[in-house]
């Protein structure tokens, strides 16, 4: 059976919205957008990218898979991340989206049609797409979180675990941490189960 990763790039508040550019998401009045760039470096771009080249299906959600559509298929054949997203089998979970444009896309109406895929492909990737990356939570389908942790903080936008939602589970390291030049952390965690709690620390 397959694994299936999320990918974020993330603030130290939780904040995920619009790390690419300043217009790629202003929902909720997000003013912020663009602010990856800053705090990226050459070591960073090769994990990132490393991450991209081991996948083989690439799983999204509207919004962001939108996003992607109407930006990777115009880049050109001498942009090796344009050239993997292009060539590889997407999925986009949508209940209004039947006939997506960008080649390689099948449309999924509900999450829980995603278990299929870990019988079909050995790395299927979530990229952004956090309603879809908690929703893939609470149905306990998410193997592994990669997450790429940035020095901010925003006090607003959209959080992948906003108040009042997430489910209880325990994650541990899948590999250690790797922090970058600029300030990036990558964390790499696997799920580990449900969280141990109910221990008085002093008795310890």
């Amino acid at each position: 059976m397959g694994i299936l990763s999320v990918d974020l790039f993330i603030t130290l508040d939780g904040v995920y919205q619009a790390p690419g550019g300043p217009d790629e998401d202003r929902e909720g009045g997000f003013e912020f957008g663009g602010w990856q760039a800053a705090y990226s470096d050459d070591e960073t771009g090769e994990a990132i990218v490393a991450g991209i080249n081991r996948m083989d299906a690439l799983l999204l959600g509207r919004k962001t898979y939108d996003i992607f559509a109407a930006f990777w298929p115009t880049r050109g054949d001498d942009d090796p991340i344009a050239v993997t997203f292009n060539a590889l089998p997407k999925f986009v979970v949508s209940r209004s989206l039947t006939d997506p444009a960008w080649d390689g896309t099948t449309a999924l109406s509900d999450v829980a049609e995603v278990a299929a895929l870990k019988d079909r492909f050995d790395d299927i990737h979530v990229i952004g797409s956090g309603h879809l990356a908690r929703s893939l939570l609470e149905a306990d389908l998410v193997d592994r979180l990669n997450l790429f942790l940035y020095p901010l903080t925003f006090g607003s936008g959209k959080r992948l675990f906003a108040d009042g939602t997430g489910v209880p589970a325990a994650f541990r390291f899948a590999q250690p941490p790797k922090a970058f030049p600029k300030g990036a952390i990558s964390l790499v965690y696997e799920r580990a189960g449900a969280p141990i709690s109910g221990i008085d620390i002093s008795q310890g």
